[in-house]
Parts: structure tokens; C-alpha cells; sequence
């Protein structure tokens, strides 16, 4: 009961969001303050455009912070008037040397045309005043003031959850983050991530693979794949899905950036599900951060002798939420959504048909193998064991007929080949599903 009360005193004390400002709403700027220039002068069309145009600049000057970002154009009165402003104002936010920077940087910028290039590379920038701002994010600590978004941007009409864990996850973490992504995809429930290597980047694949809709928040400039071995992942998310950043045209996939990341992702969430951590996990940054905004949090439990469940198993005792099947998950989600805490009415339809055997035990399909190969398959599971292991538990279930261990090693090697096991050290062996 400690650990219960933990986490949900952790929720408890979150922040209050930043979004407010004292003297206009969310990402709007006081707009009669920019000299000469009314939204009454122009078409509202043309004014959006002509300040898309300096947000590009404002937010691809690399030097300024998130807070200095809204104080500026809240000082100025929108991104042209900060444009257009002098050093002696940019001075009441900046320090000095940002004062400099900026000066140099601005020197150098070409608005329009710097502009036409990004949308020429199909990205656009979302800001709080912005109707295709994410609403979850505007409550959060520090709302981000702009994203640069690839592909369609869609947050607010279903829910949302975030799946994260280990980049050197096992093959147990690697099935269940398949399982769990492909099912919350087929839902119709977003699936947000970091599109990182291992659990990130795996739950996001089997989401779009089931034709649902994902979103990759990334370390580094939107531009940028990084890793780069998660391309087809990347080139998917801009076609069906969406990758966002809040760093900017760019920036390298730097250690440091990683952290401010993982806030988004948790914000973008309405809960988010832990698969595989260490104790020292980075992992567990973002589930501090989803505590601090007052998100969900879950964890697919593991053994206690599996040091990539440490923190996990941490968690339950703290009071997370504990994930047994994706379907008693699904539920969840769902109910939080339709009982006010999300947006009215937006998942009545996909909740339809979630009570279905539980998805983690699916066995594998051995329909169509020789019976020794179905057999060899069928005794496998998540433990990497040696052909002598599989031998005994061949002989614990089918007595009547020993199995020699050349014959356990040829079955074992055709079953790899049939993506049906895996050989994940010399000599060990485990099963491979999904």
C-alpha cells in the first residue's frame, strides 16, 4: 500500500500547465502591438501565412529556450514584430550573447525563402494559437510553443498511448510490444513513441502495420531520421502517421535533447505503457514526466530475475498499472476516454469487439509443418534454452517418442528459417512470434 499511495501522490503534485499567459490566450499575441499591421489590413489567410513565415524563423534560431520563445513574441506582439524588433528588446529576454546570436542569425535568414524550402520538404509548423495544436499538450508543464510536423497530425479525436521501454530488448519484449502495438493500431487508439531502436520503434511499426495511426516524436530536427536504421519506420510516419519535433531543421540526434523529448511524448499520451526497463532505464525519465502531467502509467510485469524488467517490477510496487492482455487494456483506455476525461463520444465504435482471447498467448502457427518441426515449435517459449533443455521437454511431453538431439538441432535450425525460433546465443534457442 506504501508504493500505491507513491505513485499516485507523484500524480497528485503535477504542475500546473503553462499555457496560460497573462495578456492573451494560448499562442495568440497581442497583435495591435505589431506597428502598421492589423489582421482587419489583409485577408486572415494572408496574415497566417505572413506570420507562418517569421515563426519559421523564430523557431529554427537554435539558441533560445521554450520559455524565451513565448516571452519574446508575447513582448513583441507575434513573430514579425520580433522579426522587426531591435537588440535593446530582444534584450529584455535574451542574455547578451543570445542577443548577438540572434543578430547574426536573423542577418542571415532569408524568411520567405527559408519558408517555401520547408514546405517544399512537406513540413509545417503548429503553434498554440494553432487549431491542429495537440490539445493534450497545452496542459502540460512547459507546453512546447511549436512543433514541426511531417505527415497529418492527428491527436484529438481518439486516444492515445505512449509504448516505450528498452532499445536492447529481448525477443519476449520485442513479441510484446508487436502484439500490443498491432492491437492498439487495429483499435483505433494512437500509438505514440520515440521511434527509437527496440520497443519504441517495434510498437510503431505494428501499429501501422495494422493500419492504425502512430506518432514519432524525435530527438532531432524533424528533417532527420534518426537511427537511421529506423527509415522504413520514418518514411511510413509521414505517409500514414506523423513525426514531430520541437528542435530546430537540423539538429543532430544529440544526447541532450532526449530528455525534453520524452515529454512530448508522454504529454501527447493518455497513458503510457512501460515494456522492458533497467533500473537505470532512460525509460524512467519519461514515466516521471507522465506522473508530473498526471498520465496513466503501466507496465508489462517481467521476471524478477530479468535485469531488463528491474524497473518495470519497480514500478508495480510503486502502484503502475499492470497490463496482462492488450484486450483488458483496451478497455481501459477506452473507458477513460468515454467517461469525460477525453474527448466526448470518440471511441464508442472502437471498443466494439475488444473482449477476444488474450493476443500475449497466441501460440504459433505450426499449420502445415511436418509433425517433429510442429512439435519442436510447440515446447519453445521466451527462455533461450539449449537443444539438450528442448530435448527433455520433448521427452516430459511425448514420452512415447525420444527424440535424438542431432535430429532437436536440424528441427531447430529449419524452424529459424521458418522465422518460427531464433538462436540468440551459441547454442541457445527461443521462440519467435509475430
Amino acid at each position: 500500500m506504501r508504493g500505491k499511495s507513491e505513485i499516485c501522490q507523484r500524480k497528485a503534485r503535477k504542475r500546473p500547465g503553462t499555457g496560460q499567459r497573462q495578456n492573451c490566450a494560448p499562442g495568440q499575441w497581442n497583435r495591435s502591438a505589431v506597428p502598421g499591421r492589423k489582421e482587419n489590413d489583409m485577408n486572415r489567410n494572408e496574415w497566417k501565412e505572413r506570420e507562418a513565415v517569421y515563426t519559421c524563423w523564430l523557431c529554427n534560431f537554435p539558441d533560445m529556450g521554450n520559455k524565451q520563445l513565448h516571452r519574446l513574441t508575447e513582448l513583441c506582439g507575434g513573430p514579425e514584430a520580433a522579426y522587426l524588433a531591435d537588440k535593446e528588446k530582444w534584450g529584455q529576454v535574451l542574455n547578451p550573447r543570445q542577443v548577438q546570436s540572434l543578430a547574426r542569425y536573423t542577418a542571415a535568414w532569408k524568411p520567405e525563402a527559408e519558408y517555401r524550402k520547408m514546405k517544399e520538404q512537406g513540413i509545417r509548423l503548429v503553434t498554440m494559437g494553432d487549431e491542429g495544436y495537440p490539445r493534450r499538450l497545452k496542459d502540460i508543464p512547459d507546453a512546447p510553443y511549436g512543433l514541426f510536423v511531417r505527415g497529418r497530425l492527428q491527436t484529438d479525436d481518439a486516444p492515445a498511448v505512449a509504448v516505450i521501454g528498452a532499445r536492447e530488448c529481448s525477443e519476449y519484449g520485442r513479441y510484446v510490444a508487436k502484439c500490443l502495438g498491432a492491437t492498439l493500431g487495429r483499435r483505433g487508439i494512437t500509438v505514440v513513441s520515440g521511434m527509437a531502436r527496440g520497443i519504441d520503434g517495434i510498437s510503431q511499426e505494428a501499429a501501422l502495420e495494422a493500419g492504425g495511426n502512430s506518432i514519432g516524436v524525435l530527438g532531432s530536427g524533424v528533417d532527420i531520421c534518426y537511427p537511421a536504421q529506423n527509415r522504413p519506420i520514418y518514411e511510413r510516419l509521414i505517409r500514414t502517421g506523423a513525426a514531430i519535433s520541437t528542435y530546430p531543421l537540423g539538429t543532430p540526434a544529440l544526447p541532450r535533447n532526449f530528455p525534453p523529448r520524452n515529454r512530448i511524448v508522454s504529454g501527447l499520451a493518455d497513458a503510457v505503457v512501460v515494456v522492458e526497463a533497467r533500473a537505470k532505464s532512460g525509460t524512467l525519465i519519461t514515466v516521471d514526466m507522465a506522473l508530473e502531467q498526471g498520465r496513466e502509467v503501466y507496465i508489462v510485469p517481467g521476471r524478477v530475475t530479468d535485469r531488463l524488467s528491474d524497473g518495470c517490477n519497480r514500478l508495480v510496487k510503486q502502484g503502475a498499472g499492470i497490463v496482462l492482455s492488450p484486450e483488458s487494456f483496451l478497455e481501459e483506455i477506452w473507458q477513460l476516454w468515454e467517461t469525460g476525461k477525453k474527448a466526448a463520444g470518440a471511441g464508442s465504435g472502437g471498443k466494439a469487439g475488444c473482449k477476444e482471447a488474450n493476443a500475449f498467448l497466441e501460440r504459433p502457427d505450426t499449420a502445415g509443418l511436418p509433425e517433429e518441426l510442429a512439435r519442436v515449435a510447440g515446447v519453445l517459449d521466451f527462455d533461450a534454452r539449449s537443444p539438450e533443455a528442448i530435448r527433455q521437454r520433448l521427452w516430459d511431453r511425448y514420452p512415447e517418442k525420444p527424440y535424438p538431439e542431432k535430429q532437436i538441432v536440424a528441427c531447430l535450425m529449419q524452424l529459424c528459417m521458418e522465422n518460427l525460433a531464433i538462436q540468440v546465443s551459441p547454442g541457445r534457442f527461443c521462440c519467435r512470434r509475430g
